[in-house]
């Protein structure tokens, strides 16, 4: 009896070791790819644009006075602080002016003193009937002439002093000092000749245009939060890369707009002011703004590796749990943190493949290796140190 049924039951187990083999090897077949839930998190949406840096205070140096130049006390392209002495102009001529303005204000008030004693005795005797009414003012006439003439004198004497100390020119505000311009012994025009620039440094301007449609959302954020884009109130702040990438992005905030839009690029010109201790931001440079498009809200965040085209739309795969993996179209955002968010397609709560979509199609299933996203990807981390 024992013989019987041993040779049926030996081949069902060995039937039930080959399924179980082959559903091993089945497994063992699927391809192996990465997957992640989606960072959630609360972001700000920024809007980038290319712009340069301007100095806040610029000045042409030029002589108040006619000469020729004497000396130059700067180093090109040094540091200077407002009232520095930078040039000289030959002071000589101005000197000798000075001294002959003088003579002439001392021989005005000897003239005056004269003319105050004689005016004194003619009055005197008008008085007792001695002398004519005629002679008194002939002499009161003199007397306000010599104090005009003093009056004169000293005017001539404090633009002689005035022009001395022109001849001196100083630095009129802080900042870098360009290059001379014109060596000594040269003649300088007064008014006109360029001597050299100063630009300021700290605190600088970064200018660039912004469409009118962002124009309008950056006011209306602007007034939400109490305040008017053009009083310069600093409500909007913005971060500024430039092409150094080991610089980390300058922090600063919007403080300008102008008061029209240019009626042929329909944009509109847009300061923000940084601070610039470290003097490493320098007019002219280039630079790309990020400006806070939005308030804070709630995103879904994806790296963009995540993400694949079907035709004329894009789609990220979801793995389900028995591991078969289907399309989901989405609606891409700007990039922030480091990932793409998403504006419309998903939930949140998906689990998507974020590495080896070359191996995934829909419909297949394939082996899942879950890993946890941080909330900031590493590369962004990394453009910021």
């Amino acid at each position: 009896m024992l013989r019987k049924w041993r040779l049926p039951a030996i081949v069902g187990l060995s039937i039930s070791f080959l399924i179980a083999g082959s559903a091993g090897a089945q497994d063992a077949q699927l391809p192996t790819v990465t997957v992640a839930k989606p960072v959630v998190r609360d972001v700000i949406d920024a809007d980038e644009f290319i712009g340069r840096f301007e100095a806040v205070d610029e000045v042409s140096v030029r002589s108040r006075v006619g000469g020729y130049l004497d000396r130059v006390f700067f180093t090109d392209g040094a540091m200077v602080k407002q009232g520095d002495k930078l040039f000289m102009i030959d002071q000589r001529p101005f000197t000798m002016a000075l001294s002959q303005a003088e003579a002439t204000l001392t021989s005005a008030e000897s003239t005056l003193a004269y003319a105050e004693a004689q005016f004194k005795r003619t009055e005197s005797l008008a008085g007792t009937g001695t002398l004519s009414v005629s002679k008194l003012d002939d002499d009161r006439r003199a007397l306000l002439a010599a104090q005009a003439n003093v009056r004169g004198a000293q005017a001539a004497v404090d633009r002689a002093r005035l022009d001395l100390e022109y001849t001196t020119i100083t630095a009129p505000i802080t900042g870098r000092v360009d290059r001379r311009l014109l060596s000594p012994g040269n003649l300088v025009q007064a008014d006109q000749t360029v001597l050299t620039t100063i630009v300021s440094l700290d605190p600088i301007d970064f200018y660039f245009d912004v469409d009118e449609r962002r124009v309008l959302a950056y006011a209306r954020t602007a007034r939400e939060r109490g305040s008017a884009l053009q009083e310069g109130a600093g409500s909007l702040s913005v971060l500024v890369t430039i092409a150094d990438a080991n610089e980390a992005p300058f922090e600063g905030n919007l403080d300008f707009s102008e008061n029209r839009v240019d009626n042929q690029t329909g944009t509109m010109r847009l300061r923000a002011r940084f601070s610039n201790p470290s003097l490493i931001l320098q007019p002219g440079l280039f630079g790309r703004v990020e400006v806070e498009g939005s308030d804070t809200y709630q995103a879904i965040l994806i790296p963009d590796e995540a993400i694949a085209a079907d035709q004329n739309e894009r789609v990220v795969y979801v793995v389900g749990e028995d591991g078969s993996v289907t399309t989901k179209p989405v609606r891409l955002g700007p990039r922030l943190h480091g990932y793409r968010v998403i504006r419309s397609g998903m939930t949140g709560n998906e689990t998507i493949v974020v590495n080896g979509l070359m191996r995934v199609r829909p419909g297949v299933k394939v082996k899942p290796e879950l890993i946890e996203l941080p909330q900031e990807s590493a590369q962004s981390a990394e453009a910021q140190q």
